[in-house]
């Protein structure tokens, strides 16, 4: 069987896209690599996306030049996680303090990481999670 590299794209659906754009980008630091009036995509490190999408603007099949993107959308809070270095964990924890995030949870694992929890502006679960969480991470 042929194996997969990677997840490569991570979409939350959002409300307000400026918002959410605004959010991951001041908050979080995510570098913006397009922006249309349906999308927002952000590199996440060196080889991942963060695709935040005008919840119900990808109903309808999207014809481009190269192809087509089938529908596709999204209801309700989900959960997102991003991985951090453990020496940073108290940098993000003033940095959230100092945007006045909410941290709603924080667990430490039994293999030794550290994760906190708190909301983006349409309630999505964001999790900060440092070496130690899985097997793999």
């Amino acid at each position: 069987m042929p194996k997969l590299e990677q997840v490569l794209e991570t979409v939350l659906y959002v409300d307000d896209l400026d918002r959410a754009a605004t959010f991951y980008t001041n908050v979080l630091g995510l570098r913006s690599l397009f922006s249309d009036q349906r999308l927002r995509a952000f590199a996440v490190g060196a080889r991942n996306m963060l695709l935040l999408f005008q919840r119900g603007s990808c109903l309808q099949t999207v014809q481009l030049a190269g192809g087509t993107i089938p529908p596709h959308d999204g209801e309700g809070p989900v959960h997102v996680a991003f991985a951090i270095s453990a020496d940073e964990l108290p940098e993000w924890e003033t940095c959230l303090r100092e945007h006045a995030i909410a941290i709603e949870g924080r667990t430490q694992w039994p293999r030794g990481g550290t994760s906190l929890y708190f909301r983006d502006p349409d309630k999505h679960l964001v999790e900060l999670a440092t070496p130690g969480l899985w097997e793999i991470y």
